[in-house]
């Protein structure tokens, strides 16, 4: 007996293969995406197992040793983790109060432009820094801050007659590293704000310069509740990545007298795993951050809904 389930079933699979067939097309420009994030993204998840085992390359990934938790307890009694911890967090606390408002006032800025061309100038002068490798903006942070002929510490000896080592100190170190993603990402990241601002009601301000408000005061009221829910999503995924410092900027402005405060996750797993061949260990490290990034995002989404946003799902 045919029942009314499985004529909707029947219905719905035929639906399937005909939408497959008639859109096949766009289906076959889909594949090449889907491809590379079955390769390069879910099947490389399978080594997540490795924070499970003893791996020893000899016996290979299956055949290692089973050590259960045996590696997060390595890591959460380490000596190092509490200083790892630190320095990771207060490197993401620098970013998130000094770099992250730094493109909405950016993008706050050029929107109130009235020259065009003035406008799409210091746009694409801002944009540029961004496409400049991070060796390169390493290499003339050196040029800029040394004390063997920088231009700072030449102004500072002329004027005050001492020199400060900023490479090398780590009272320094930190507001370095945040100048430097400022300099490099703030023009970039204006992008999205940019674009959010396009989309707000003139009619607002219109309203707005009916009841008399200045261009403060319809910045203020209109212009920022306008892209507010960009800025909640985007904080919300800053929050994702609260673990990760970058890797290739810590290690280049990295060195022996400063190691104590640029000794972060990023670096760490690099040290432990390749020059120390730890890859288990390595691999728990990277599994750790990916999880609290994890709980990090839901949980600030879960606050934005509270707060009436919308969230990022």
């Amino acid at each position: 007996m045919v029942t009314s389930a499985t004529v909707v079933k029947k219905r719905s699979r035929k639906g399937v293969i005909y939408n497959l067939i008639k859109y096949r097309y766009l289906y076959m420009l889909l594949f090449p995406g889907l491809l590379y994030f079955l390769v390069f993204k879910y099947y490389p998840m399978w080594g997540v197992l490795l924070a499970f085992k003893n791996y020893q390359p000899f016996l290979g990934f299956w055949h290692s040793q089973w050590v259960g938790m045996q590696n997060f307890n390595q890591l959460f009694t380490n000596f190092e983790f509490l200083q790892l911890i630190r320095n990771t967090l207060l490197l993401s606390l620098y970013n998130i109060v000094f770099f992250f408002p730094a493109p909405i006032i950016i993008a706050l800025l050029l929107n109130e432009m009235r020259k065009l061309w003035f406008r799409k100038a210091l746009q694409t002068a801002i944009y540029l820094p961004h496409f400049i490798s991070i060796v390169v903006v390493v290499g003339i942070t050196f040029d800029v801050l040394t004390t063997n002929g920088g231009v700072v510490n030449h102004i500072l000896q002329q004027v005050f007659g001492t020199q400060i080592d900023f490479l090398s100190s780590p009272i320094w170190f930190r507001p370095i590293i945040t100048l430097q993603t400022m300099w490099k990402e703030t023009g970039w990241s204006t992008i999205l704000f940019l674009a959010a601002l396009s989309n707000v009601d003139v009619e607002l301000y219109d309203a707005a310069r009916v009841d008399g408000a200045g261009r403060w005061r319809q910045m203020w009221h209109v212009t920022l509740p306008s892209i507010r829910s960009t800025i909640v999503i985007l904080l919300i995924l800053r929050m994702g990545a609260i673990l990760n410092s970058g890797f290739e900027q810590i290690y280049l402005m990295t060195n022996s007298l400063n190691q104590n405060v640029a000794n972060v996750f990023d670096t760490y797993v690099y040290f432990v795993g390749l020059t120390q061949g730890s890859f288990s260990y390595a691999t728990a490290v990277g599994l750790f951050k990916a999880v609290v990034g994890a709980i990090l995002i839901f949980g600030s989404n879960y606050l934005a809904k509270r707060f009436g946003e919308s969230g990022i799902f």
